[in-house]
């Protein structure tokens, strides 16, 4: 373990510090609020001669990532942010980075999605690219935000994956809010994400190789297949990746952030910084003598699919709190409670009554009496046997 520096800094700035000790070779990105901080920070080192980047102004998002594709593709090491409608213009290119297998890590600070116009948080944007092909972590804190991005380099270059890789963390509150985040020393993460050799590049000109070339119906089914499979199987890398790093910085990186598990009669599953609010409103509960308990998933793509019901399987009652919505989806329930609950069906457990709590739309606080409420429902499901409503509301106005 080696020692951090602490400083005062923003989620935004902590993920351009990781940048800066990373030093890729391109940055392609265009500003969009609240990510526009990550690579504002990070053109001044550009500017300033401390990175060696070749940091690329493009006109939109879609040129950002189409850019990115192409200096990957070269076999860079490629780096990028983004937020909301940014990500929703990056959609295309999305799916051609995953589909080419290229390991760009792109930070996306989550924001609500137009319309109407809101630039406040809510995960919408990355819930909506949940099924593009990228890896995605979520942070809870600057901290974390900070950590994951330096391990989603080494995750997303990993040569049995290569497969880029969305580092998340929630727009304005942890994005703007300024807090002790631990660096590590330069030369130790220049040591970790050490150099990256791509296996095939396009400017290998020794050993020419074609790129996103046209895929008829005889081979293109078997090219998803083999992008399902290597994300299907990407656990126990990714696993490996938070070891070492746990390792270096003597920070904990669990693939799920537990409290009050072991004994917990009920239990929210919650992403980012939400998991916060949610473990100080749990332990005034258990102060109170309620056996309750937090779930923060850090890894949401893959799906932490056995690790889930393992933490949840000895419990009462569970809420789901999504902070996007699934139009269309049965009563529009959030994306995380569609794959807690498929993870449930899958095993065949039937037994665990779980509700689901949209909350904090467009920024709408999420308040510690709201998290109450949760716990106070789950008592009163698994008193009475029955869930009632499935979907339900958290500090939405009459």
């Amino acid at each position: 373990m080696v020692e951090s520096k602490f400083l005062p800094l923003d989620g935004a700035t902590s993920v351009s510090q990781a940048m800066r000790q990373i030093n890729p070779d391109v940055v392609a990105a265009y500003p969009i609020t609240p990510q526009t901080a990550v690579v504002q920070n990070f053109s001044q080192y550009v500017a300033d001669g401390i990175v060696n980047t070749e940091f690329i102004p493009v006109e939109s998002e879609h040129a950002a990532m189409s850019a990115c594709v192409g200096a990957s593709a070269a076999g860079g090491r490629v780096m990028t942010a983004t937020a909301a409608n940014g990500l929703a213009l990056m959609w295309e290119m999305l799916y051609i980075a995953a589909g080419m297998r290229l390991p760009i890590v792109l930070t996306v600070v989550n924001r609500a999605l137009s319309s109407p116009l809101n630039i406040h948080c809510d995960h919408s944007d990355a819930m909506g690219a949940r099924d593009s092909g990228w890896i995605q972590i979520y942070a809870e804190t600057g901290q974390e935000a900070y950590d994951n991005t330096i391990q989603a380099i080494r995750i997303a270059e990993h040569p049995d994956l290569l497969l880029p890789v969305m580092s998340c963390q929630d727009g304005f509150i942890t994005g703007h809010g300024v807090e002790r985040v631990g660096i590590l020393p330069d030369s130790d993460i220049k040591d970790f994400v050490g150099e990256y050799k791509p296996r095939y590049a396009l400017l290998n000109i020794d050993e020419p190789v074609t790129f996103g070339a046209w895929d008829f119906t005889d081979y293109y089914f078997e090219h998803k297949r083999q992008q399902s499979e290597v994300i299907n199987n990407s656990l126990p890398i990714i696993e490996s990746v938070f070891k070492e790093y746990e390792k270096l910085s003597g920070r904990p990186q669990p693939v799920l952030d537990m409290w009050g598990m072991d004994d917990a009669e009920y239990a929210i599953i919650v992403l980012s910084s939400t998991a916060g609010t949610s473990r100080a409103v749990a332990r005034r509960w258990r102060e109170k003598g309620v056996k309750v308990g937090v779930v923060k998933p850090r890894l949401y793509r893959p799906f932490p699919e056995q690790y889930l019901l393992e933490a949840i399987k000895n419990c009462k009652a569970v809420a789901v709190l999504d902070r996007a919505i699934s139009f269309g989806a049965p009563l529009s329930q959030g994306p995380l409670f569609t794959d807690t609950t498929a993870a449930l069906y899958n095993a065949g457990i039937s037994g665990l009554p779980v509700v689901n709590y949209i909350f904090g739309l467009g920024g709408r606080d999420i308040l510690p009496d709201h998290i109450g409420s949760v716990f106070s429902d789950l008592q009163k499901i698994a008193s009475d046997g029955q869930r009632g409503t499935m979907v339900r509301y958290l500090g939405l106005r009459e």
